[in-house]
C-alpha cells in the first residue's frame, strides 16, 4: 500500500481515486468537483497531434562512440576522436499512420538525435540513400498521393502512380522501394542514410561535401511481401515490438558510421549533381570513411513522453557541420522546427528528451508551455550594454557556398546615398511641420527619459544628432532641464515633510 496520498496538479490532496461528488448517493454530480474535472479535462488531451508523416514509429536511447578520425573533415566535437556522445535513435514508417501495420512496404524513417557538448545535432534521414523528389514545393503533394482518398479514406494505387508517372525523378526510389529492399525484416536490420548531401568545416575553415551511412553490425536483412502481408495481419506492431524486446534481452543493436567525402570543389563538375536527392554518388568515386559505432542499449521509460515527443529536424546543426544546396534539404530546415512548434509546442526544445545537454543562451521568451526563464535581471534583446549573450560567427562555424555570390551573414551593400540615418534625417525636416517637430521633439524626451543608464541615454542621444543634430541638442537640453526639474521635485517634497 502506497503511502504517498493522490493529488491534484497542483500538489492538493485528493478526497477519492474512485467516486465524484454528487448529489447524494444517486443524484447528479456536482461540476465543483474540483479533482473530477481536472482528471477528465487532462484525459482528453492525452494525445497531441500526430505527425503528418513518419506518424507509426519507435525508438530508444544509446551511445554513439567515434572509432575513426575524420578531424581533418570536420571540427565537430562529436566526430572528434574518442569522442562518447548519448543519443536518441526513432525509427518510423513514412505514409502510415499511428496504428499503421509496421510491415507494410513504405519508407523507413532512420533519424538519430547526438546529445553534443555543442548543442543538439539530428540526422534525420531514411534507410534508403535518395528520395521521391528534389525539391521540398512538391513534398506535400507527394506525400497527400501516398495518404488516404479523402472521401472514402482509403489508401489509393491510381494516386500513388500518378504521382510517380508525372514526377520522373522518383524512379531511383520507386525501384528501391519495390525491391527486395523494400521491406526490412526488422529495424536492427536495415541501414540507414543521412540521404542529403550536407557540408563538413575543419578547424583551418576547410570545406568539404558529406554523406552519412549506417550499416547494421548485427547483418542487414528483408522481409519477402507474402511474409510481410502476414505479419501486417497478425501484428501491427511487429518493429516496434521486435526493438524492445531485443534491447530488454541485452541484445544491443548496433550500426556503423560512415561518410563518403567529397572535396569541396569537385562539386562544380562531378558527373552527377552531388545535392541532387535522387541521386548516389558511386562508392568507386567516393569510398567509405569510418568514423564510429552507434549502439542503442536503452528502452525508453515512458513511450510519449519521450518517443512520441521527440523532435527531429536537420535544422539542428553543430559547429562544424551545416547543410548544403540540396533544395529539399533546404526547405526540411524550415519545414520541420515549423512542424514541431504546431505538434508538441512553440517550447519543444524544454521538453526533457528535446532539451540539450549544452547550455543555452538565447533571447528567446514567453509561449505556451515555458519551463524555464531566466533571472530579471538579464536583458532580452539584443543588441545590448548589460552583458547579454554575444554571436560569435568565428564559434559558430557555419557553413557557406558559391551562388551568384557567397552565402555571408552581412548587411546589404551600400549604395551612393544609403546610410542607416539619412532618411530619417529627412522625414524629420522636410517632412515633419513645425508642429509635429515640436510633438516629436516631446514624444523623445519622454521615451529617452525613461532610461536610467547614463551610458544608454547618452547613446541615444547620439542617435537622434545623427538623424539630425539640432535636434539631438534640443533633446540634451531638454532632457536636462527635466532632470533638474525632477531634482527639485524631489527636494521640495523632502522640504514639506
Amino acid at each position: 500500500m502506497s503511502e504517498a496520498p493522490t493529488t491534484t496538479q497542483t500538489g492538493t490532496p485528493v478526497p477519492s481515486d474512485s467516486h465524484s461528488m454528487s448529489v447524494g448517493a444517486d443524484g447528479p454530480i456536482a461540476l465543483h468537483d474540483r479533482y473530477l474535472v481536472e482528471k477528465l479535462a487532462q484525459f482528453a488531451r492525452e494525445r497531441i497531434p500526430e505527425r503528418v508523416v513518419h506518424a507509426k514509429g519507435g525508438g530508444a536511447f544509446g551511445e554513439f562512440v567515434v572509432t575513426g578520425d575524420v578531424s581533418a573533415y570536420t571540427k565537430a566535437a562529436v566526430f572528434q576522436p574518442g569522442a562518447r556522445t548519448g543519443t536518441l535513435q526513432r525509427f518510423s514508417s513514412v505514409a502510415g499512420e499511428q496504428g499503421s501495420p509496421d510491415t507494410w512496404r513504405d519508407v523507413r524513417g532512420f533519424s538519430v538525435k547526438f546529445y553534443t557538448s555543442e548543442g543538439n545535432y539530428d540526422i534525420v534521414g531514411n534507410n534508403t540513400p535518395v528520395f521521391f523528389i528534389r525539391d521540398g514545393i512538391k513534398f506535400p503533394d507527394f506525400i497527400h498521393s501516398q495518404k488516404r482518398l479523402p472521401g472514402s479514406g482509403l489508401r489509393d494505387a491510381d494516386m500513388q502512380w500518378d504521382f510517380w508517372t508525372l514526377s520522373p525523378e522518383s524512379a531511383h526510389q520507386v525501384t528501391y522501394l519495390m525491391g527486395d529492399r523494400g521491406i526490412p525484416r526488422s529495424w536492427r536490420e536495415m541501414s540507414g542514410y543521412g540521404s542529403h548531401t550536407y557540408q563538413w568545416i575543419n578547424a583551418a575553415g576547410e570545406r568539404f561535401w558529406v554523406k552519412y551511412h549506417f550499416h547494421p553490425l548485427q547483418g542487414k536483412a528483408e522481409l519477402e511481401g507474402a511474409e510481410a502481408e502476414a505479419i501486417a495481419g497478425a501484428d501491427a506492431d511487429y518493429y516496434r515490438r521486435d526493438l524492445y524486446e531485443a534491447i530488454e534481452r541485452g541484445e544491443f543493436p548496433a550500426w556503423r558510421l560512415s561518410v563518403q567525402v567529397m572535396p569541396y570543389e569537385d562539386a562544380t563538375d562531378y558527373r552527377f549533381n552531388p545535392f541532387d536527392l535522387t541521386k548516389v554518388w558511386p562508392h568507386g568515386d567516393y569510398p567509405l570513411i569510418e568514423v564510429g559505432v552507434h549502439t542503442l542499449d536503452r528502452n525508453p521509460e515512458n513511450f510519449f513522453a519521450q518517443i512520441e515527443q521527440a523532435a527531429f529536424s536537420p535544422a539542428n546543426t553543430v559547429p562544424g557541420i551545416d547543410i548544403s544546396p540540396d533544395k529539399m534539404l533546404m526547405a526540411r530546415v524550415f519545414s520541420y522546427p515549423d512542424a514541431q512548434r504546431y505538434r508538441v509546442g512553440t517550447n519543444y526544445n524544454e521538453i526533457p528528451v528535446n532539451a540539450p545537454v549544452a547550455p543555452t543562451h538565447n533571447y528567446s521568451q514567453d509561449g505556451a508551455a515555458r519551463h524555464g526563464f531566466k533571472p530579471a535581471s538579464e536583458p532580452v534583446y539584443a543588441p545590448n550594454s548589460q552583458g547579454g549573450p554575444v554571436a560569435d560567427e568565428a564559434l559558430a562555424g557555419a557553413g557557406t557556398w558559391e551562388s551568384d555570390g557567397a552565402l555571408v551573414r552581412a548587411a546589404a551593400t551600400l549604395h551612393a546615398e544609403d546610410d542607416d540615418f539619412g532618411q530619417a534625417g529627412t522625414l524629420y525636416r522636410e517632412v515633419f511641420d513645425d508642429a509635429a517637430r515640436a510633438r516629436f521633439l516631446d514624444t523623445i524626451t519622454g521615451a529617452v527619459g525613461g532610461v536610467k543608464s547614463s551610458e544608454i541615454r547618452e547613446r541615444a542621444i547620439q542617435y537622434w544628432t545623427n538623424v539630425d543634430a539640432p535636434l539631438g541638442q534640443a533633446l540634451r537640453i531638454r532632457l536636462a532641464e527635466t532632470s533638474e526639474a525632477s531634482r527639485e521635485a524631489t527636494e521640495l517634497v523632502g522640504v514639506a515633510e
